[in-house]
């Protein structure tokens, strides 16, 4: 399948034009491309489409833009939403400042003009950066010659000549046979009028872990259909000095919150943006004495089973609630172990409290912390790794005695009353004595530290971390390989990934947190290269997992 098979020709009634795929189900074009939608039907064509002979594809309007009927009315965009899925990927877009420089880069168009059914491309460069009324990019041809944007390139995707990427769309031609320019909505802007395009373009100036949040946080608030002002949440964002509100404001926490990640260059104010909106989503549970916990967990506990180094003992059990259950126990050679996990789990299920949020959490031994859990499958049927399936975390068999869930729990009673989490950071090259980095961290209530490796490789420094006690411990289950070294490493970003992804959010949440970015990291382009591919998530709160009720009879008889 061509690469350039996302490009789409659009008919709706008399208009023809052009369109392209964004998603399985979706493509944008221009609103004036289907401004008869209403008393025609909208037909969706892929002319590189050579293989699947889809033919037409029925659309409906998803979304228009706001565009009011004239050639200078701005919000000139549609979202069409097509009745199958399109079984071939979609177009890939550029960072926002790609599509200009000094030389210009060449820019492609692909459209419909009168005779040309199959296609044809026009070049073109972007004359400035500079919008015109806020909305445009203008264009002007990159020769002399050549094909002119005409009727039947609106809807077209603008992309860079040497990468295929998208920075825009055709949204007017010139008009006039002599004069050879156009205009573009760049990507900066058609996401005003459909915000969910933020998710799909790159921005640099932002980190992945950042976009995330605020990806994730807008979710949550939109699902528990938070009551805020986001043109409020915009002021507060920005500061006095940044830009203005938008004239219109914002209808949406969506367009908002994209505004502010694409419009404001204070890259600080996305992170300011969703800080504020992380206040709002906890306050509830501020304002009130401290909520029970909401999970309803599944409890996996791997053991040495004292019965040779090739078997171990698998304890799989549910809590209903309250009150944990038994689901099944049993000694194993450890190349059986996951199996029989994957069919006990599947079993637990069905203890658990009916509406409650489930959570997988193994008890692991303390050498047996870094085993990838997360990635087992979920069963032979269902290659899904578990931790993007549900809540997943790991705890330490040995804080389970008595003295050291005490002290766990007091932390999380304090924690339950504070605002969000922050990290501290043990970074490769420290020199600090484990005694003195638990003195530390006792010292300032640590409630979450982050490695640059795994527990085998900063052995004295992660017991100490674990004997403090700290309710939460995240690190690359591979990174750097050796932590000893002096200066910037793999290590080193990781942890600057995740302080941006956890600061802020509420301890208690993190498991949630932790499935929302598996799954990202999962479907990434390249999965092995993302930040957070190998993640594990240490995370104790022992009020989750209560212990069975002793009995008030002596035992003696």
């Amino acid at each position: 399948m061509s690469s350039a098979a996302w490009h789409a020709r659009i008919v709706c009634g008399n208009e023809v034009g052009a369109g392209f795929l964004v998603s399985a189900r979706r493509v944008l074009t221009c609103a004036h491309v289907v401004r008869w939608s209403g008393e025609s039907a909208v037909t969706v064509t892929f002319p590189h489409d050579r293989d699947l002979g889809l033919g037409e594809v029925s659309a409906t309007v998803a979304v228009l833009g706001g565009w009011a009927g004239a050639v200078t009315d701005p919000g000139d965009l549609a979202v069409l939403e097509l009745d199958r899925d399109i079984p071939f990927a979609p177009a890939e877009f550029a960072p926002p400042g790609d599509a200009y420089g000094d030389p210009s880069p060449k820019l492609i168009a692909y459209g419909f003009p009168r005779g040309y059914d199959e296609g044809t491309l026009a070049e073109y460069r972007a004359a400035s950066e500079q919008l015109i009324a806020d909305e445009w990019i203008q264009l002007e041809s990159w020769t002399a010659h050549g094909q002119p944007l005409a009727a039947g390139f609106s809807g077209a995707a603008v992309v860079l000549a040497d990468s295929g990427r998208v920075v825009g769309m055709v949204s007017s031609v010139a008009g006039a046979r002599e004069v050879r320019n156009g205009r573009m909505l760049p990507t900066r802007v058609m996401t005003r009028y459909w915000p969910e395009l933020g998710e799909l373009v790159p921005t640099p100036d932002h980190r992945p872990a950042v976009k995330e949040r605020l990806r994730t946080l807008v979710r949550r608030a939109e699902s528990a259909r938070l009551e805020c002002d986001p043109n409020r949440l915009y002021v507060d964002a920005v500061g006095p000095f940044g830009p203005p509100l938008p004239e219109e404001g914002f209808d949406r926490l969506w367009a908002a919150a994209w505004y502010v990640q694409w419009e404001v260059t204070d890259p600080e104010a996305v992170t300011r943006f969703a800080d504020r909106l992380a206040e709002l989503l906890d306050a509830p549970a501020r304002r009130g004495p401290a909520p029970a916990p909401v999970w309803s967990p599944i409890l996996v506990e791997i053991d040495h089973s004292g019965a040779g180094g090739d078997r171990a003992s698998v304890v799989v059990s549910a809590y209903r609630d309250g009150q944990r259950r038994a689901v099944g126990a049993r000694q194993l050679p450890r190349s059986r172990v996951r199996a029989y996990i994957q069919e006990r789990i599947d079993e637990a299920f069905t203890q658990l409290t009916p509406g409650a949020e489930e959570l997988i959490a193994f008890v692991l031994p303390r050498a047996w912390l870094n085993e990838p859990v997360a990635q087992w499958e979920c069963g032979a049927d269902d290659p899904t790794p578990l931790g993007c399936a549900y809540p997943l975390v790991v705890t330490d068999r040995s804080r389970r005695r008595g003295g050291v869930r005490h002290q766990l729990t007091r932390r999380w009673e304090k924690l339950d009353a504070g605002s969000g989490t922050s990290l501290h950071r043990v970074e490769c090259g420290s020199q600090e004595k484990p005694s003195r980095l638990r003195l530390r961290l006792r010292r300032d209530d640590t409630d979450l530290a982050g490695f640059t490796a795994p527990p085998g490789a900063a052995e004295a420094r992660f017991e100490a971390t674990l004997n403090a006690p700290v309710p939460v411990l995240v690190w690359p289950r591979t990174g750097c390989p050796a932590p000893e070294h002096d200066g910037p490493c793999a290590g080193t970003a990781f942890l600057d990934e995740l302080t941006a992804y956890v600061t802020g959010v509420p301890p208690a949440e993190l498991p949630r947190h932790f499935l929302t970015l598996r799954e990202t990291a999962d479907a990434a382009d390249d999965p092995d290269r993302h930040w957070a591919r190998d993640v594990q998530l240490l995370w104790d709160d022992p009020r989750c997992f209560p212990e069975p009720t002793a009995s008030p009879h002596s035992p003696v008889t």
